[in-house]
């Protein structure tokens, strides 16, 4: 019972480090406007772990936290939309390879194309200070640059999770599940 307890605690502990480290990551994104699509990525890497080690709703919940601090808190709030958007992907992704591959890819996809057009308009309609593209061939340019960026960003994940489970989880004494 006291062990349950203290298990649950830590993995709370961990969750809230986790989430202030994201924020933290959030705002050197809002203050360097040049890195934010960068740290909102570096932030949802924050929520791997979380799935490989946490499980359950911890991911989630640094997702939310995450994100709800950067909305608040900001002064630019570019980053913290891209990360209400992509920090989530990392708990999407491990539900969607369990899946055959080319199901996997088409969801994938759709889950891109859902992020970038809720992305755009929550940026429009709440932000619209930080959101002065319009349309025509600069949103077309974003969109493919999206797309390309989207799947080097998952490749890059599942080499990072692959080299986290091969390489560091057994130096850092992670147990394994």
């Amino acid at each position: 019972m006291r062990s349950q307890q203290q298990k649950r605690t830590r993995m709370l502990t961990a969750s809230a480090m986790l989430a202030a480290l994201g924020a933290i990551l959030l705002g050197i994104g809002s203050f360097v406007e040049v890195l934010d699509l960068t740290t909102a990525a570096l932030a949802s890497i924050l929520c791997i772990w979380a799935v490989i080690e946490l499980g359950g709703a911890y991911p989630w919940m640094i997702w939310a936290v995450t994100s709800l601090l950067g909305l608040l808190l900001l002064p630019q709030k570019s980053p913290a939309v891209f990360y209400l958007f992509i920090g989530c992907y990392p708990m999407i992704k491990e539900k969607l390879e369990k899946l055959p591959r080319v199901p996997c890819i088409l969801l994938k996809l759709a889950v891109l194309h859902v992020m970038m057009v809720l992305a755009w308009l929550v940026m429009r309609l709440f932000f619209p200070a930080d959101a002065q593209l319009g349309f025509g061939w600069i949103l077309l340019g974003l969109y493919v640059l999206g797309l390309a960026a989207f799947v080097i960003y998952d490749f890059a994940l599942t080499r990072l999770i692959t080299f986290y489970l091969r390489r560091l989880r057994g130096r850092l004494g992670m147990k394994k599940k």
